[in-house]
């Protein structure tokens, strides 16, 4: 057997370090040529030794040299780069034959594009290649011939449970619509009063997923599901009024496809990015994971509710850019990001968050049918008047 050959991008984040615990099960399948970090420098030393790329890429030029020298001292020949040039050099190499796109936040953007510029099979964890650019990115995948293969579990459970040779038509596929499930975070049921206080540990103690502080404050907010929402528009091909949000706290159903004539195809599995990422890493095929299998009876019972939106606003606030369209989901994606790290940092109370994204999408100029510059350029303003709202309210 042929192994196949990676990129990951985004390796010492917890998708990355889950795609490499897959990998590591599977030798004889998969070889890491690429591995990228950012400042991570003792993990992606490891993850060298471990694997042994051809080329490490990490964040800054100050950590490219004294990785090298251990390298070095290891007996590895591991290539070290630096820089975002180098993310979009690794992502594209002629070797390469799948790109696991697992940076967070816009940055992953510039080097998903140059995987899907160069034909590759990506694996797509980044949400803001399609969040910021949805109508574009699917536009160069289809140009170039790039295969698309959803990581997120929510849309990898709808990839799943879709028919086979879904090519986004719903209406001819019989599909009426899809729910994306949403555990409800760790405020599912805390009172609305409780939430002007809540620390940003609270906000990270995620019930069911083990994920970056980011994305649990996302989780948190439920801003992370309208993120996928606007994902699962470009991805599925589907109009807003398809796409449902509705909260299951168990995390075991990942998503369902409701069929016109009735029927429910859904895909259950215990909440363990691993499994997702076997999925897509093997597609069409199937490998071990390494996760737990499922058992029901344990389970006994699964819950469902609507979302509340008054709980959750940035659920709406993702419905309502999805719907403009334009640059506003990259204002919002901006906006968002600006956000959170302000109260992660413990300058901005939790409920601010959403206030602080309203007010952006507010300011920022609306643009239609903007070009890839003009959303990069729509994300630097957002995070501009983003930056100084938050100054504001410190105030």
């Amino acid at each position: 057997m042929t192994r196949q050959k990676l990129t990951i991008l985004g390796a010492t984040g917890s998708i990355g370090l889950s795609t490499l615990d897959v990998v590591a099960r599977h030798p004889d399948r998969y070889e890491v040529l690429a591995l990228t970090g950012n400042n991570r420098v003792d993990v992606m030393f490891e993850q060298c030794v471990q694997h042994r790329p051809r080329h490490a890429v990490v964040g800054h030029e100050r950590d490219a040299e004294p990785l090298t020298a251990r390298l070095r001292a290891a007996g590895l020949a591991t290539e070290v780069l630096a820089g975002p040039q180098a993310l979009e050099f690794v992502a594209a190499l002629p070797e390469v034959d799948a790109v696991m796109a697992a940076i967070v936040g816009a940055a992953g953007l510039p080097p998903t594009m140059a995987a899907v510029r160069a034909g590759k099979r990506v694996l797509l964890a980044n949400k803001e290649a399609l969040v910021m650019a949805g109508a574009l990115f699917m536009a160069e995948v289809r140009a170039h011939g790039a295969v698309l293969l959803p990581i997120d579990s929510e849309h990898n459970a709808v990839f799943q449970s879709l028919p086979a040779d879904y090519a986004g038509d719903a209406a001819n596929s019989g599909v009426s619509h899809i729910l994306l499930t949403a555990s409800g975070g760790p405020f599912r049921t805390t009172p609305l009063e409780r939430l002007k206080t809540v620390t940003p540990d609270e906000a990270c103690a995620h019930p069911n997923w083990s994920m970056g502080r980011k994305i649990s404050v996302d989780s948190a907010t439920m801003m992370n599901k309208g993120l996928e929402v606007i994902e699962a528009r470009w991805l599925f091909n589907l109009t807003p009024e398809q796409i449902q949000v509705v909260i299951h706290p168990q995390s075991v159903i990942h998503s369902l496809v409701q069929y016109v004539d009735g029927s429910v195809v859904a895909e259950l599995g215990n909440p363990d990015m691993r499994t997702p990422i076997a999925h897509a890493l093997a597609w069409p095929d199937r490998v071990v994971s390494g996760v737990a299998p499922l058992d029901l009876p344990t389970i006994a019972h699964l819950d469902f509710e609507r979302p509340d939106f008054e709980r959750f606003p940035c659920l709406g606030l993702a419905f309502r850019v999805l719907r403009a369209g334009g640059n506003a989901p990259a204002v919002l994606n901006a906006a968002n990001e600006i956000a959170v790290a302000a109260f992660l940092d413990g300058k901005l109370p939790f409920l601010d968050i959403a206030r602080i994204i309203t007010a952006t999408l507010d300011r920022v100029v609306f643009a239609e049918t903007p070009d890839l510059p003009a959303i990069l350029a729509a994300d630097v303003e957002a995070r501009t008047v983003a930056s100084d709202l938050v100054n504001r309210w410190l105030a």
